[in-house]
């Protein structure tokens, strides 16, 4: 874990564990991360979609997911894993995290008639491209960390369609494994200005006995700009993670 990431968890915690009064926001002493999201309706493009565009703070939902249905090889390999304290951890080598494995960073949306972009500031700069073009997947994927993601609008839905990963990364940081058959539909949805909220579901027939979903809530960052991080710079993962 990386000396900025460190500052982050605990500004995540401090939040969580202080709340300010009641209409208060603005930068804690992590430097971005505010008390309260800004209230108001949800914006609207000019075709009349929802506007999923700014920056967004997963908050403690980056650590939520829950416990996965896994096939016997997975979860043994899941609890090697553990056994050895992460210390095979890929994100924790500066290599992407994939999907939908999250760090507390920050991230930026841009949203265009057709295409979306995610803008990671953490992990290794990821981004992802959501392609609203109506194209499908390409028939002949070649496996990459973060795959390939169609997405369409079903109504104030934007419904994200990944496939084509590698099964280099983990699911979590605790080692939560997946195949290359690993399917990540995302549904995201924002009920209003401050808020978004995002329903994953994850199905992968070589790893799971079967679909596994889970939901995380993102607050909107008035106050912040995602920022240039670069792991191999600042990481300090590597020399601590030894296992047992």
């Amino acid at each position: 874990m990386n000396h900025r990431l460190l500052g982050i968890l605990i500004a995540v915690a401090a939040t969580a564990a202080a709340q300010p009064p009641a209409g208060r926001s603005g930068p804690t002493p992590g430097g971005f991360l505010q008390t309260q999201a800004p209230s108001g309706p949800a914006p609207r493009t000019p075709d009349g979609k929802l506007d999923l565009s700014g920056v967004w703070s997963p908050g403690l939902s980056f650590a939520t997911m829950g416990n996965v249905p896994l096939q016997p090889w997975a979860e043994a390999l899941y609890k090697e894993r553990q056994a050895n304290l992460s210390k095979d951890d890929p994100e924790g080598h500066c290599l992407p995290a994939g999907v939908p494995r999250i760090a507390p960073f920050p991230y930026k949306l841009v949203q265009t008639p057709q295409l979306v972009v995610y803008l990671d500031e953490g992990n290794v700069h990821s981004y992802r491209q959501f392609f609203l073009n109506g194209r499908g997947h390409p028939k002949d994927l070649d496996p990459t960390w973060m795959g390939d993601s169609i997405a369409r609008w079903d109504g104030d839905t934007l419904v994200v369609d990944t496939i084509g990963f590698n099964d280099k990364t983990w699911l979590n940081g605790r080692g939560l494994p997946h195949s290359d058959q690993l399917h990540v539909i995302e549904r995201y949805r924002r009920p209003d200005l401050g808020h978004l909220e995002i329903e994953i579901t994850m199905e992968d027939p070589k790893a799971f006995t079967q679909p596994f979903t889970f939901k995380r809530t993102h607050t909107l960052m008035t106050n912040w700009e995602i920022h240039e991080y670069v792991c191999n710079e600042f990481n300090v993962d590597a020399e601590h993670l030894v296992g047992k």
